[in-house]
């Protein structure tokens, strides 16, 4: 049987509905695209699964996502949000929920999500396409603070961050990703879904963080080697390290030096990182 809270939620007036008794509309400004689809919503929350602990929310906008959280978990949910309008809007949410919602007034870049609730705690949302890879970097280097992450892209960024190498998509955010979690690409999700609708496609990623990292190194040497190696993506590595050492300091590390920087597994940028980090090279 359902219970109250869930009762409270599932009478409450259509998204649209309500939309159209108000000014929210969505801000190009802020990244804004909403969703009101309940049964897409829906499916974004049990991908989810086990929803459990605490589930933080970034920019559930009028709440689409939120409402689908809510009916599908008992967990705390927290939604951190940035647009006043939404916040004045999601009230009546926050009422039917009878305290399993907490909405947080607070701009997602700034916010340190690894300290909100308590364990276990995952992250589900509809990145703003403007932020979505600064987010995710942010949230990486704190991935032991979560169980997992199951994030909204547009789908040429979700494609880069599950990209294996050898492939065109491969790239830093590829390596700095799946060095710290595994990732997945779901499913898409087509722009007639949203409102207003967007030129591109988006896409569900199913983030995992790793119990270590996939290799040791330090990640800031890993985000530098990977910078040289991929800001001139079409070179040889020979010449993009030619001022580290080139030929002689790849075979060194054991990488083929006439290979490109696509073409090499995430284990082979952290034994560079570790051969070039230490060494103090990386600053030179």
């Amino acid at each position: 049987m359902m219970d109250r809270r869930k009762q409270n939620i599932s009478a409450l007036p259509s998204l649209r509905e309500l939309m159209a008794r108000t000014d929210l509309q969505a801000r190009k400004s802020l990244g804004q695209n909403f969703l009101f689809d309940l049964n897409l919503t829906s499916r974004i929350a049990r991908t989810a699964a086990p929803l459990n602990g605490t589930i933080i929310e970034v920019g559930p906008g009028p709440g689409g996502l939120t409402r689908a959280l809510l009916l599908e978990s008992d967990a705390h949910i927290i939604a951190i949000e940035k647009d006043r309008r939404a916040i004045a809007f999601l009230s009546h949410l926050v009422e039917a929920a009878e305290g399993q919602l907490e909405l947080i007034e607070e701009d997602a870049l700034k916010a340190p999500l690894w300290t909100y609730g308590s364990a276990p705690r995952q992250i589900v949302a509809n990145l703003p396409y403007n932020i979505a890879t600064p987010l995710l970097l942010s949230w990486l280097q704190h991935a032991d603070a979560f169980t997992a992450m199951s994030l909204m892209f547009q789908r040429e960024v979700a494609l880069r961050i599950t990209a294996p190498h050898g492939t065109s998509a491969y790239g830093r955010l590829s390596v700095i990703t799946q060095w710290l979690a595994e990732a997945e690409l779901v499913f898409d999700v087509p722009a007639s879904a949203f409102t207003p609708p967007p030129k591109i496609t988006s896409s569900i990623v199913r983030i995992i963080p790793r119990t270590a990292p996939l290799a040791p190194c330090e990640q800031s040497h890993l985000e530098a080697v990977t910078a040289i190696a991929f800001g001139q993506r079409r070179k040889m590595l020979r010449a993009s390290f030619k001022k580290y050492g080139g030929k002689a300091m790849l075979a060194d590390v054991g990488i083929d030096a006439s290979a490109r920087p696509q073409e090499i597994p995430v284990e082979a940028f952290c034994a560079l990182a570790r051969h070039l980090g230490p060494a103090g090279l990386l600053g030179s």
